[in-house]
């Protein structure tokens, strides 16, 4: 919360940076104007797409003195409104891990060498967003925190490996180079409550710095509070100990 005095200013805009393979792909750029530095943090999002609850989570993070990134994952597939081009995504079955990791890899450099970066990124995610977040923190280096928000498929069977997916992103804990923050639904199907305890066995046996909450009377996306799962008192305290978090990893 800031003093009524204190000049407040922030720009955000579509831009366009270099994603996996060379790719141009656009992304949505927001921060607080001013001569920083700031502490970056890419947003991932979700499977119903690059869409408006993640403008307005960019919006946020901006407002909370952050520079924040979410590159549109989908951009290659084309563009239209979010649910079409997420239902397109979904009916290829996803996008390839690797090239998210690419296109997060880019959006990683860029808020690093952002001119008023303190030098510090993290990574944000939901739903299928957290579960790339995990990934990238996994296999990227140079993320400094990362939140998984219900990230489902991060514990995956044989069976539901695919081309798309050919590894379980837990398999990747052994390179988890940052400290993790997790928020879950006791009501979730993906990932349940099991799921997400066989995850924090796995940070346990690597030695893993994390933090899990498991909210009772919340399922998944109870932080969408366009959506009927939204759940306010679980959203308020969870935006409470993602920022907490952060500033915890970033401004230190």
């Amino acid at each position: 919360m800031q003093a009524t005095d204190v000049y407040q200013g922030m720009l955000a805009e579509t831009i366009s940076l270099t994603g996996a393979n060379g790719d141009w792909i656009n992304a949505y750029f927001a921060r607080p104007l001013g001569p920083g530095p700031f502490p970056g943090v890419v947003l991932v999002h979700h499977m119903p797409g690059w869409d408006d609850w993640y403008f307005e989570a960019t919006r946020k993070f901006a407002a909370e003195g952050y520079a924040a990134l979410a590159p549109n994952l989908y951009a290659r597939t084309g563009h239209g409104m979010p649910d079409d081009v997420a239902a397109q995504v979904r009916a290829a079955g996803g996008v390839p891990d690797d090239q998210v990791i690419g296109d997060l890899a880019g959006a990683l450099h860029f808020l690093r060498t952002f001119p008023v970066s303190n030098g510090k990124v993290g990574v944000f995610g939901t739903c299928s967003g957290g579960r790339h977040a995990y990934l990238a923190a996994c296999r990227v280096p140079g993320f400094d925190a990362v939140v998984d928000l219900w990230g489902g498929g991060v514990v995956m069977s044989a069976a539901e490996l695919t081309p798309t997916r050919p590894v379980a992103p837990i398999d990747y804990t052994a390179g988890l180079s940052c400290p993790l923050l997790g928020l879950f639904g006791a009501e979730d199907r993906s990932p349940t409550p099991a799921q997400v305890a066989q995850h924090e066995q796995a940070l346990k046996q690597h030695g893993k710095t994390y933090e899990f909450h498991m909210y009772p009377d919340a399922g998944h996306g109870f932080f969408y509070h366009n959506r009927p799962n939204y759940r306010q008192a679980q959203a308020v305290d969870g935006w409470q100990k993602v920022f907490a978090f952060l500033e915890a990893h970033l401004r230190s």
